[in-house]
């Protein structure tokens, strides 16, 4: 591990791992008391702002699990640029592959703000699997998601222009309701998950804006006034 997290109080620990547990896909669909036996194996771990959860070349080793706060799973290319890969919310986790095989990280996961993890061993993780087999295709399951996920980031690298690359991630990040988008970043790390630079998010944000497809409630508050016009855009 990277940046040391400060391991939480023995009681503090015990209160965190339910709502952990419970919030994340691969383990919310378990009875109650095999949610209690997941439970019982969780330590959870804070991580200051900033802090590295974990390096490219660490050897994997836990299943991660973000109970609140926000990481950033990134990759350093050769000459050093940062490429986020994917954030992950309350109730998303990493490290999974650490489950399946003997392995190192191929990424860096960084709290983007002070965030409580919940961690479970990969002998422990193998050993849940075995006793309930629903947990590993609910892995699987997300494995799928994730790969559709980097696949269509791919294509939109090579086949999408800027402009339209941060249209589609407004609105797939908008809620539906407000059609208000909450930005789960900063600009810096926007433009790394959509690899472009910070200026040119600031720029075609303000374009859009004078344009009247948007309204910059604040520098994180979008929202989208007309979202059929941005998507012909």
């Amino acid at each position: 591990m990277g940046s040391k997290g400060k391991a939480c109080k023995v009681d503090t620990c015990k209160k965190h791992p339910a709502n952990c547990v419970t919030m994340v896909p691969i383990f919310n669909h378990l009875d109650r008391q095999q949610m209690e036996d997941v439970m019982h194996h969780v330590h959870a771990v804070t991580f200051n702002q900033g802090d590295t959860i974990y390096r490219a070349g660490d050897q994997a080793t836990s299943l991660y699990i973000t109970h609140t706060g926000k990481i950033k799973i990134y990759r350093l290319s050769d000459e050093g640029k940062e490429q986020i890969v994917r954030i992950l919310l309350p109730g998303d986790f990493t490290g999974e592959l650490a489950v399946f095989k003997d392995s190192v990280h191929e990424a860096y996961a960084e709290a983007m703000v002070q965030t409580k993890v919940c961690m479970i061993s990969r002998t422990t993780m193998q050993k849940l699997i075995m006793n309930y087999p629903s947990v590993s295709l609910k892995i699987l399951e997300e494995f799928a998601n994730r790969l559709e996920q980097s696949e269509t980031q791919t294509t939109r690298f090579a086949t999408e222009p800027v402009d339209s690359r941060l249209i589609l991630f407004l609105v797939e990040n908008m809620d539906v309701h407000n059609q208000r988008v909450e930005l789960p970043m900063s600009y810096k790390d926007l433009a790394s998950y959509l690899g472009t630079t910070p200026e040119t998010v600031s720029r075609v944000l303000k374009e859009l804006q004078v344009k009247g497809y948007i309204r910059k409630e604040s520098h994180q508050r979008i929202d989208l006034l007309n979202v059929d016009a941005l998507l012909m855009l």
